[in-house]
């Protein structure tokens, strides 16, 4: 007997708040007639190569089977990798709906149109990369600004560590200011490095 699966993805947990979350895909797909329980999820981002249950999905769809995507990019990554999934499904004897497109079949309209559609998704994912990078090069700009993680000690809380280790031990600063006895001696070898340069500078 014929089944309709369902496929759906997102990058972050943080999606569901956008309306692209799982549980507005699951609806979608649902609504399409997919199985609720005949749908099978990821959570990953959209580069990272191995996405387990979309790989369980490919292997458990038979000939006569549907799959219902709520949109083409849950599903693909790139024209090549998409085109080469849904040429395999298609020939496999399986009817995919992806809902932002339409039944993909082995008619030759279809396989132009999906050809469009995924040059426009691997389009629009290039788009989004360039405006991240955008975005950081005018960060960087920005007077303080620094690449990576944020400190986790600010410098007023390693200036009031450095007069206090001028009376305390290491062990004593690391208990009174919370900062790691390593944390502390890397700081100051630091701060001690930077006052050398700067005298050999002057003289």
């Amino acid at each position: 007997m014929a089944k309709i699966y369902g496929y759906i993805r997102v990058s972050t947990r943080g999606q569901e708040k956008s309306g692209n979350g799982l549980s507005a895909q699951r609806e979608a797909v649902i609504s399409q007639g997919a199985d609720p329980s005949l749908i099978f999820q990821d959570v990953f981002t959209g580069v990272k190569c191995d996405r387990p249950e979309l790989n369980k999905l490919l292997n458990a769809l038979e000939q006569g089977d549907s799959l219902v995507v709520a949109k083409l990019d849950r599903m693909a990554r790139s024209v090549t990798e998409g085109v080469a999934v849904i040429e395999s499904l298609v020939e496999k004897g399986v009817t995919i709906n992806i809902m932002n497109m339409g039944i993909i079949d082995n008619r030759a309209t279809n396989r132009l149109l999906l050809q469009i559609m995924l040059a426009m998704a691997e389009f629009e994912r290039t788009l989004i990369i360039e405006r991240m990078q955008e975005g950081k090069a005018l960060a960087r700009q920005r007077e303080g600004y620094r690449e990576g993680r944020k400190p986790k000690w600010t410098s007023k809380q390693y200036n009031h560590a450095m007069k206090l280790l001028q009376h305390h031990t290491f062990k004593e600063v690391a208990e009174i200011t919370g900062i790691p006895v390593p944390t502390l001696k890397a700081e100051r070898r630091k701060r001690k490095d930077a006052e050398l340069k700067t005298e050999l500078k002057i003289i």
